[in-house]
């Protein structure tokens, strides 16, 4: 399984930015697919999950009502979209796939699959 993170980059704060996350086939589309992000010297964190069609959405209460996931599985692509940015928001971001069905899982460890990760800076 191969996933590829993009769209990261440099951003004002209050601005907003999009991630995408490209994978394979139907290993993509019959799993949960996550974000998460890690700032330097902190552990890697939990961001936001969706289900394998797309209705649950699940969120870190960090990004509630600023961030959005979804999912296009006709083009095997998971979304980040990232509104209201903060400095705080600054981070490397990963997408990660879970096997096991479980959209609430919020550790790391329990996701098996990892893309290389997009670097978000946000400039206060």
């Amino acid at each position: 399984v191969q996933l590829q993170a993009s769209g990261g980059g440099l951003v004002q704060a209050g601005g907003s930015l999009r991630l995408s996350c490209a994978g394979s086939g139907r290993t993509f589309s019959s799993n949960v697919m996550g974000w998460f992000r890690q700032a330097p010297g902190k552990e890697r964190e939990f961001v936001a999950s969706i289900s394998r069609d797309g209705v649950i959405t699940y969120y870190a209460n960090s990004v509630k009502e600023r961030f959005t996931i979804s999912r296009d599985n006709a083009k095997t692509t998971a979304y980040l979209r990232m509104h209201s940015l903060k400095p705080e928001d600054t981070a490397v971001y990963y997408c990660a796939l879970e096997t096991r069905g479980r959209i609430y899982a919020k550790q790391w460890t329990e996701y098996d699959y990892w893309g290389q990760g997009t670097q978000v800076t946000v400039s206060s």
